[in-house]
């Protein structure tokens, strides 16, 4: 299983990471596009056709997850004409993201709606979600393929952590927004505590994102590295890394 980053900014681009949340994970035939931030797309594309693309999966409305989802459904829609694309997403988002299209995605998107302690599989990957600790309908998603694991937190507070899927996961993908010590909202995590978090649940690896644009990302693993107790590495855009 590989994972590639396609945009780790939290909120709003940053000036030089510039691509908001966006992941590539890949197994075999399988390849699935997670959180669709602005700018995620055009690194998408550096790294595979979109008409090879499995399935999308949204994790949550907010723009920083999901507005390159309008660039895919145009690309799908009037260009290569796609039917039933499959888009996993929580209740109620096709209709929130629909007013840009005046309620009008055609058959391009085959919508599914994901819950909580659900579990599907696609094609060479199992995914199972947990409800997060943020304020509109959030979802972290454990993937499981080629005997190896991966969780991301999506977003998320410090009341829900990775310990609410089974340890040692192979990989936690952590949003870390900001500096512990200079926190703007509860509704997010500290790297601090992202390293904590993943420390109680025995992650062999942790990997941290959604780094506010205006916070060091050295100084994020640093805090990370510190409250982990090993080496953290940062979601930098197009790295490709195994699981």
């Amino acid at each position: 299983m590989e994972l590639t980053v396609l945009g780790c900014s939290g909120s709003f681009g940053a000036a030089q990471a510039n691509a908001c949340s966006g992941y590539l994970v890949r197994s075999g035939t399988t390849a699935i596009w997670i959180d669709c931030g602005g700018g995620s797309f055009g690194n998408l594309q550096s790294h595979i056709d979109p008409e090879d693309l499995t399935a999308v999966v949204l994790t949550h409305e907010h723009p920083d997850h999901v507005a390159d989802i309008y660039g895919l459904h145009v690309l799908m829609r009037y260009g290569i004409c796609f039917q039933n694309f499959p888009v996993y997403a929580p209740e109620g988002l096709p209709t929130q993201l629909g007013a840009l299209v005046h309620n009008d995605w055609g058959d391009t998107f085959d919508w599914r709606v994901i819950s909580d302690d659900q579990k599907i599989i696609i094609g060479d990957l199992t995914l199972t979600f947990a409800r997060t600790d943020h304020p509109p309908l959030t979802y972290a998603v454990q993937v499981e393929g080629d005997d190896r694991r991966m969780i991301y937190t999506s977003d998320t507070g410090p009341k829900w952590n990775v310990g609410a899927f089974a340890p040692e996961a192979d990989l936690v993908l952590s949003e870390a927004t900001y500096l512990h010590s200079a926190k703007l909202s509860e509704t997010h995590l500290s790297a601090h505590e992202a390293g904590l978090a993943a420390r109680a649940a025995g992650a062999q690896r942790l990997m941290i994102t959604h780094l506010w644009p205006r916070v060091d990302a050295n100084d994020a693993v640093a805090e990370a590295t510190e409250s982990f107790g090993a080496p953290v590495e940062f979601a930098t855009p197009n790295l490709v890394t195994s699981v």
